[in-house]
């Protein structure tokens, strides 16, 4: 029995519909930041807690063992032009006629350097604050403040050409590891 011609287009488009979706979902996974920073590094930590070196814990977003060293990473998903400096307090984010502000992020990112370069002083330690591709800073960026696909291709690009990050900063990276799940465990026991 032969089929209709609209039972034809039906099924081819539901057979574009379905790839169409399969690729958007594999895109988007791809997308992610934890993904993507795992392919750029030797090794891998997200969202953790170590000591803040001063009878605290500070909340560190990502960190990656990298040829350069242990790379901080803040990651921020705004739209819209992004205007901020290393000198102002609030940064704002204007689209189209929406405007909202946000604290400067650079002194936490900052913090959060310094609590692992205190725990990890012979190996460099370089923050960042990554920002998705949806965010323009069309008057120029901030110290440390980066595009996240530039930060992954650069990554990207130095773990092929190097293969991996320096043995000699692996033990470090154990320590900075391993603090991280003591102070998860001292949480979970605390509560």
């Amino acid at each position: 029995m032969p089929l209709d011609p609209t039972t034809i287009g039906l099924a081819v488009a539901a057979v574009v519909l379905a790839a169409v979706l399969l690729l958007l979902v594999r895109k988007r996974k791809g997308a992610d930041p934890a993904t993507r920073f795992q392919r750029a590094s030797r090794a891998f930590l997200s969202h953790f807690l170590i000591p803040d070196g001063e009878g605290g814990e500070i909340h560190i977003e990502y960190a990656m063992l990298c040829p350069r060293g242990i790379v901080i990473v803040d990651v921020k998903d705004v739209a819209g032009n992004v205007f901020g400096s290393d000198t102002m307090q609030e940064w704002a984010v204007i689209t189209g006629r929406k405007r909202f502000t946000f604290s400067n992020p650079q002194p936490g990112l900052y913090d959060r350097a310094a609590a692992v370069k205190r725990m990890v002083p012979d190996v460099p330690v370089i923050g960042y604050l990554a920002f998705t591709e949806t965010a323009d800073f069309s008057k120029g960026s901030p110290t440390h403040v980066v595009s996240l696909d530039e930060l992954v291709t650069e990554l990207e690009d130095e773990h092929e050409q190097k293969n991996a990050a320096p043995d000699a900063y692996w033990p470090s990276w154990e320590q900075l590891r391993n603090a991280a799940v003591d102070t998860q465990v001292a949480g979970l026991v605390d509560t």
